[in-house]
């Protein structure tokens, strides 16, 4: 079948605010009792049914958090829920509703809107989601997105960055540093594409890496992994900034210190080969590359029994004393490096830090 060169472009003024949103969200179905109005009147209405509610926004803007050069706009609807659903799965609690809104600009024909809205519609019929409201705009930059994500939760169940104790261990899920690389590759192939645009980009060898960072997965299965196991971990957070950022966050808020151990970070072989090609250091990508959104989270050592041998979760380390600091124990040597969070530029060996 022959790709059709000149594909159909409406213009979406000629729908109109609302027959937009209607257009978009004709067919979203609601699924949750406690989604009592969604979208149609001037707000959502939602019954928490006596649990606890938990609300996160983001905010996603086109040249800074995405490029379109390469970002499919299908995935980039997809991420922009699961950057959401992350923060409420790192609350440990259940993800049940999300808003969207969507600032655009008059380069995107209505086609184009509709590619995003099918990734968001993926995402929440794959995650179980009710989409409730939210509003579009127009804009003069390109495209914006901000989505806010509705979970609930019984509350003994819910947790947070600042109760981790000392002698917790320190849990990780999956694996971490893929999506940086899949960043670099998409740079790099940009860059050759700009520079001879006959020449197509080869991208199977790299497929694990580039698939972590245009469609990643947020880990709602760990909530059901930990209630199925009994585990109520002491504190959590999701890994969009990087392994030592979060760390550093559990270990400011909680007060206390920690001593991971560097051989014991989970990599994938294709990440721990791509740092061998692009000469850099598989730990400093682990720990600074970020958008892995697995989770990290800190159980109590009686707990250890109950998770150890899940091929979902790995234990690369345990809390300490405030005073002892935060450490990364160096494979071989077993010396103690203090943890900084140093973000992306750090790996592109530029000099400016995270704060």
């Amino acid at each position: 079948m022959f790709e059709d060169k000149t594909p159909q472009k409406t213009d979406i003024a000629s729908l109109g605010e609302f027959g937009l949103i209607q257009h978009l969200t004709q067919y979203f179905t609601i699924n949750h009792n406690s989604t009592l109005k969604g979208i149609g009147d001037d707000c959502a209405v939602l019954d928490a049914q006596g649990l606890k509610t938990l609300v996160s926004t983001d905010l996603l803007v086109e040249g800074v958090h995405f490029n379109l050069a390469y970002m499919p706009l299908k995935h980039l609807g997809y991420k922009s829920v699961m950057v959401n659903l992350s923060d409420v799965y790192a609350m440990n609690a259940d993800a049940k509703q999300i808003t969207v809104s969507i600032a655009i600009s008059n380069r995107f024909p209505l086609e184009a809107v509709e590619e995003l809205y099918s990734g968001i519609q993926l995402a929440c019929e794959k995650y179980n989601i009710d989409l409730i409201g939210g509003d579009t705009t127009s804009s003069t930059k390109g495209l914006l997105i901000s989505v806010t994500a509705i979970g609930h939760a019984n509350e003994e169940k819910i947790t947070y960055r600042n109760t981790a104790k000392e002698n917790d261990l320190l849990v990780v899920t999956g694996d971490l540093g893929a999506a940086y690389l899949g960043f670099q590759v998409l740079e790099r192939e940009r860059q050759v594409f700009e520079v001879d645009p006959n020449n197509q980009p080869d991208l199977e060898a790299y497929t694990y890496l580039v698939e972590r960072q245009l469609k990643p997965e947020a880990r709602k299965d760990i909530v059901q992994i930990l209630n199925d196991l009994q585990v109520v971990p002491t504190a959590m957070i999701d890994i969009s900034d990087g392994l030592s950022s979060e760390i550093i966050h559990i270990c400011q808020q909680s007060k206390v210190g920690c001593n991971l151990y560097e051989e014991k970070i989970p990599l994938d072989p294709q990440v721990i080969s791509v740092c061998e090609e692009f000469e850099l250091n598989s730990t400093t990508v682990a720990l600074s590359g970020g958008e892995d959104y697995e989770l990290l989270f800190t159980i109590k050592q009686s707990d250890y029994d109950k998770i150890k041998g899940n091929p979902h979760l790995t234990v690369i380390g345990h809390m300490t004393d405030e005073a002892s600091g935060m450490n990364l124990i160096t494979r071989g040597t077993n010396q103690a490096v203090p943890l900084t969070a140093q973000g992306w530029n750090a790996l592109l060996n530029k000099d400016e830090e995270e704060n």
